[in-house]
């Protein structure tokens, strides 16, 4: 997946600042292996290792996409396990402001996905 990413983005890993795995929110076995990869990655190529915030995360990706975007403003995530409102205070600082009680949203479309059998084609 590394060496994908890096084609498609047209970079070289000796072109890194930086290494940032994800710490969290998320489940542990993933993150887990994702943080083994990130430290020795990071090791390897004598960079700085930063921790990511994987909601934060979310809500930073919009940054690519709507270069105009700028905190303070409200935010709705809905992503696999997680559905929440957030204001979006800066660049790095967040609240939640409200949250599903019970089934986030892509846990909702997952179990309806099952129940009728919905099979979703794969991108090679």
């Amino acid at each position: 997946m590394t060496k994908k990413a890096l084609e498609e983005a047209k970079v070289e890993l000796s072109e890194m600042d930086a290494i940032t795995p994800t710490y969290g929110p998320g489940l542990v076995g993933a993150l887990l292996v994702g943080l083994s990869y990130a430290k020795a990655l990071a090791y390897a190529l004598d960079c700085p290792l930063v921790g990511v915030n994987h909601l934060q995360g979310h809500i930073a990706s919009n940054y690519l996409t709507y270069q105009e975007l700028e905190p303070p403003f409200l935010g709705i995530m809905m992503s696999g396990g997680n559905t929440q409102i957030v204001h979006v205070k800066s660049y790095t600082e967040c609240e939640v402001l409200g949250r599903t009680r019970d089934d986030a949203i892509g846990e909702a479309f997952d179990k309806v996905a099952r129940v009728i059998r919905l099979r979703l084609s794969r991108r090679t």
